[in-house]
């Protein structure tokens, strides 16, 4: 399974681990290389394993998970973060959408869904449902990005509308015939003057101003 998805399971239920771990292992792309019961663990064992993706449960003790996707964007850590969360704990998706997870799914998410999930976001593409899409724009109405967007060159806007579709790195560089190392530097620069964060900001800001592919 050289080229198998490398997942870190970060829960501090052994069950729910367990019962993660049993959906996956008979999923042929995609390879449990380990767990963990906190964020802390979860951040250590990150940098560990260096996994591709990691599922993350949002309520913890000691470092729970939005703190843990802090400390691994201060890393620099490159994997992909999956929130697993109950659904009545949807208030808590926002900050960790915030913090650079790539997106969340439910804990009752029936096995087919779960690798689907892991297979996208490995992609590079973001996981948003509607009312968390909603309740992140509403955050960002007075994001200091707001007005910046004629800044933005006409390749830089191109490359912002495929974001906006959820297209990876790869995908926009096929899409523009471009290199990754070109669509990688119009990402910064598009970061950088629109005064966003990641990926995840970058997509909702294009929606809530019509810069959409």
């Amino acid at each position: 399974m050289a080229d198998a998805i490398k997942v870190l399971l970060v829960d501090d239920h052994q069950v729910v681990r367990r019962g993660l771990r049993t959906f996956l292992e008979v999923q042929d792309d995609i390879e449990v290389v380990g767990e963990a019961a906190d964020g802390a663990e979860g951040v250590a064992r990150a940098e560990e394993l260096k996994p591709d993706v990691v599922l993350m449960d949002v309520k913890m003790p000691g470092m729970d998970g939005v703190e843990a996707l802090r400390k691994l964007r201060e890393l620099n850590n490159p994997a992909r973060v999956l929130i697993v969360t109950s659904f009545t704990e949807q208030r808590t998706v926002v900050p960790a959408l915030r913090a650079g997870a790539a997106g969340y799914v439910y804990k009752d998410v029936d096995p087919d869904a779960l690798a689907g999930a892991i297979r996208s976001v490995h992609a590079g593409h973001i996981l948003l449902q509607p009312e968390v899409a909603g309740a992140l724009l509403s955050q960002e109405e007075n994001n200091s990005g707001q007005g910046r967007g004629g800044s933005l060159t006409e390749r830089e806007r191109e490359v912002l509308g495929l974001i906006a579709d959820g297209r990876s790195n790869r995908e926009i560089a096929r899409a523009l015939v471009l290199s990754e190392k070109t669509v990688k530097t119009h990402v910064s620069n598009i970061l950088m003057k629109l005064d966003l964060a990641d990926r995840t900001q970058a997509a909702l800001w294009a929606v809530r101003h019509g810069a959409t592919g």
